[in-house]
């Protein structure tokens, strides 16, 4: 038989390679400057990225304003600008780039960004201050006995405090920092809601909600929210919260400790899976962590693969029960409708606009959606040295949301809807009404008139 003709990788469904952050050679310095020339070359070939942040424009102005106008003359040295930029956002390789696998060109920029940085760190590069702002248990942990004086010297409206902040540890005084609670989402739901006898789902569906250390220390709300919703439903749902996904630690390329995150917390979820309970994330990140990143660096790890499978973004699972056993009754409208910012790390996870479709249940509620990166990107958003440009990406999305004027805002990214929140200031002026920010889950649970 002949062999089969040759056709364009892309158009076979795409996929990632495993991580191969076991394997020393995956350190190498030097061999990871080397592909990144080779990707970065395909890239400047084709440039449909270069509006979707700005990793994209500064390599295509390092290539435009170097001595060749090739990748070339290019000092392997400026590949750091391109890096600093990224935000591992994953958007690149799943919205733009037709070059990813199968194709034989094999782009996947934010993965070999993620290598560059592991690399890097080996060498012993390493960003002090970030790191110990992605501690965020040992930080939440401290914060929580102290929760109301931490929030007072950290508010943008403590200018002295903030502007000595941003002096010793670089965080740029402007920059909105999560609160923190005396009681978190573990403390107030040490009790399961008891659900409802009446719930179309009852005695059939189980769920363990997974806090993420956001929700747990800075935004137990969700977490109410999404137990009370879940609840109603009929659902028996209790919380767990062992320690954070890791992914801090990945975007700094700390890959041995992300594995080992990985590898504790599936343990951690294996009794549940195994008496049937679905896994749900309440932070789209977290959710993307579980679903995708760990089966990546843990291919052959049964509970890391079992735990992925069972993991179900928080308005995900309120659509699938929607579907399939129905909705309690006592939805009430949202006056003045919600915009929904689908954030890039639920777009990553392939599932659709559930938190759109979620809020879209509630009766007589006008829901927008917008679709373009906030900017934030977790320490990026924060830093004095990159949160001009967390600002620069973000304004068309704010832009966007102003367009919309809706009553309220929301994310499955939360540092995102803060960020949004604070950029809608500057486009809408500080004298105009600004929509109230929340999860789509507490929208959702106050149409319910559950919180």
């Amino acid at each position: 038989m002949a062999d089969s003709p040759a056709r364009e990788g892309s158009l076979d469904a795409p996929f990632r390679h495993p991580i191969a952050w076991q394997d020393e050679a995956y350190y190498d310095l030097a061999a990871v400057e080397k592909e990144m020339e080779r990707q970065f070359d395909v890239c400047h070939t084709c440039r449909r990225c270069f509006n979707l942040c700005d990793s994209f424009p500064r390599l295509f102005d390092l290539i435009d304003e170097s001595k060749t106008g090739e990748l070339d003359s290019v000092a392997k040295s400026d590949y750091a600008k391109v890096d600093e930029a990224c935000t591992l956002c994953d958007m690149c390789f799943l919205t733009k780039c037709p070059y990813v696998p199968p194709h034989p060109f094999d782009i996947d920029i934010p993965h070999l960004i993620l290598r560059y940085r592991a690399a890097k760190r080996r060498a012993g590069e390493v960003q002090f201050i970030r790191e110990q702002l992605g501690e965020t248990d040992r930080n939440g942990k401290l914060a929580k006995p102290v929760a109301r004086l931490a929030n007072w010297a950290t508010a943008r409206k403590n200018t002295p405090l903030r502007k000595l902040l941003e002096a010793i540890a670089q965080i740029d005084a402007e920059a909105v920092l999560p609160k923190y609670h005396s009681k978190t989402a573990t403390d107030r739901l040490k009790v399961p809601v008891p659900p409802n006898p009446a719930g179309p789902a009852v005695g059939q569906r189980k769920a363990v909600l997974y806090a993420t250390c956001f929700v747990d220390y800075n935004q137990p709300d969700t977490a109410v929210a999404a137990a009370r919703v879940l609840a109603l439903q009929g659902v028996q749902a209790e919380l767990l919260y062992p320690e954070c996904c890791g992914m801090p630690q990945l975007e700094a390329g700390d890959l041995a400790d992300v594995a080992g995150r990985a590898e504790r917390l599936a343990a951690a979820f294996a009794p549940y899976i195994d008496q049937g309970y679905e896994v749900i994330a309440l932070t789209a990140s977290c959710g993307l962590m579980m679903k995708f990143e760990w089966p990546l660096m843990l291919p052959e790890n049964h509970a890391v693969l079992r735990l992925a499978a069972a993991t179900r973004d928080i308005s995900e699972y309120v659509v699938d029960i929607a579907k399939t056993h129905g909705l309690a009754p006592g939805l009430s409208p949202v006056e003045g409708g919600v915009t929904v910012h689908h954030a890039c790390h639920a777009r990553a996870q392939n599932m659709g606009q559930k938190s759109a479709e979620m809020l879209r249940l509630i009766p007589d509620t006008a829901v927008e959606v917008v679709e373009r990166c906030s900017g934030h990107g977790g320490t990026f958003g924060v830093m004095k040295a990159t949160h001009p440009v967390a600002r620069k990406v973000g304004r068309p999305a704010a832009r966007a949301v102003a367009q919309k004027a809706s009553a309220e805002l929301c994310s499955d990214c939360p540092l995102a809807c803060k960020h949004l929140g604070q950029l809608l200031i500057v486009e809408t002026g500080a004298d105009q009404a600004q929509p109230r920010q929340s999860h789509p889950i507490e929208i959702f649970a106050r149409a319910y008139g559950a919180l």
